[in-house]
């Protein structure tokens, strides 16, 4: 495929060379439906489930008949656990389970394709040569935002990302930046955040992830 090349920037946001994007990766055809898709599956996984309500055979009591079946003139009753008395069991109610589901493995490579293109479309992606401090700075990690232009939310893919880097410490107080690895890389975190920075080791493996 043709291949588009883009500028990789270094954190003083100086030119520091080039790299050609795969046009299977970040310059395939948005479609909509096949975004629209993958992001409910993602929205339906991250519920809780956890909703729960007590039938009547849950409830406490109703194991006694509270009056004989004639003679009283009231209609006739077995239980008190019956969904007509107020305190018996709920009819149909929600029960602890699952809202995950999977959408195929090819629908859900094109929206990610999708939504990597239509950042690079939109002059949104910056290829940063390498993302390192010297120790932990949210001050810092700030100014590097301002030197590179950058406002709104921040989406910065890096190759590997651990609980103890240096760049995890200074943009974890940071509400509009989000940092992931390569794996956890996603359509819906994409559309959320305005701005996609990616380092140069992080975008070689995305390529080779999930080129056509």
């Amino acid at each position: 495929m043709a291949q588009k090349i883009a500028q990789i920037v270094d954190m003083n946001n100086a030119m520091a060379g080039e790299v050609a994007l795969d046009e299977g990766v970040f310059g395939a055809v948005v479609r909509p439906h096949l975004v629209h898709d993958v992001v409910r599956m993602q929205l339906a996984k991250r519920r809780q489930g956890t909703a729960s309500t007590r039938t009547r055979s849950d409830v406490r009591g109703g194991g006694k008949k509270p009056w004989k079946q004639k003679g009283t003139g009231r209609a006739r009753a077995g239980t008190r656990s019956s969904p007509l008395w107020r305190g018996g069991g709920t009819v149909f109610g929600p029960t602890p389970r699952s809202y995950a589901y999977l959408v195929p493995r090819r629908v859900r490579a094109a929206a990610l394709c999708a939504a990597l293109s239509s950042k690079a479309q939109a002059g949104r992606l910056i290829i940063l040569e390498n993302l390192s401090q010297e120790r932990p700075s949210t001050k810092g990690f700030k100014a590097l935002l301002q030197r590179l232009g950058v406002k709104g939310r921040v989406l910065i893919v890096m190759d590997r990302v651990q609980g103890d880097d240096v760049a995890t410490k200074s943009c974890s107080n940071l509400r509009d930046v989000l940092l992931l690895p390569v794996q956890g890389l996603n359509v819906y975190d994409l559309l959320k955040h305005e701005t996609l920075i990616i380092t140069r080791a992080a975008l070689s493996m995305v390529e080779e992830a999930w080129k056509p």
